[in-house]
């Protein structure tokens, strides 16, 4: 298997950057908690973090953008990275998701509970979700032909970025629906499943 590559630590600008965005979002969700999504517009939003709607607009390309973006996607790549390329794919996953959930704050679990629950109860969220799904998508198929040493174009790499994507999804939405679910728990069931894969005899033979 190939290495994964070395990740440079962001520098100072990058970091500013990635506060600035962080404090949006943590504004704009807080009034979509207090008021409601259609009720807030990104002026308000501009205005509770203390920045222009115009530095609104260059870390988000709309109101959407706020409650999509996940600043743990490339923590998780991060940590992915650094599991030992002999552990496999799965396996060295489910450690990166124990690593990046488990750190989380209960603050920041209700934060990516709320995200969540914004998703899947509006409509043009989840339109919006989509594009996302598939940036994510392309990101894990680079990441995952990387470990294991073939085309990102190969089949393989593709299904297996699938199951991980599918298992994530599977997990998250009863964690979303129960507050007192745990993320990481319900993480590794279900990567489990895929590691283990399908029970004999419940999918027909072609």
């Amino acid at each position: 298997m190939s290495e994964s590559p070395v990740v440079d630590k962001p520098g100072l600008r990058e970091r500013k950057k990635a506060k600035t965005r962080a404090t949006i979002q943590e504004h704009a969700l807080r009034l979509f908690r207090e008021q409601g999504y259609d009720a807030t517009t990104v002026e308000q939003i501009a205005e509770a973090a203390e920045v222009s709607p115009s530095t609104f607009f260059r870390y988000f390309g709309s109101k959407e953008d706020v409650v999509i973006y996940d600043a743990l996607d490339p923590i998780l790549i991060e940590a992915w990275r650094r599991q030992p390329a002999e552990l496999g794919l799965i396996p060295g996953l489910r450690a990166a998701m124990h690593e990046v959930f488990g750190a989380l704050s209960p603050e920041e679990l209700a934060e990516l509970r709320l995200r969540g629950q914004l998703v899947y109860g509006i409509s043009e969220l989840r339109l919006a979700m989509i594009d996302d799904l598939v940036r994510t998508a392309t990101m894990m198929v680079g990441e995952v032909a990387v470990r294991t040493g073939l085309p990102a174009d190969d089949f393989r790499v593709r299904v297996s970025v699938g199951a991980f994507m599918g298992a994530v999804m599977a997990a998250t939405l009863p964690a979303l629906l129960d507050p007192s679910a745990d993320f990481v728990d319900l993480f590794d069931q279900a990567f489990a499943i895929v590691e283990a894969g399908f029970p004999q005899g419940t999918i027909p033979a072609r």
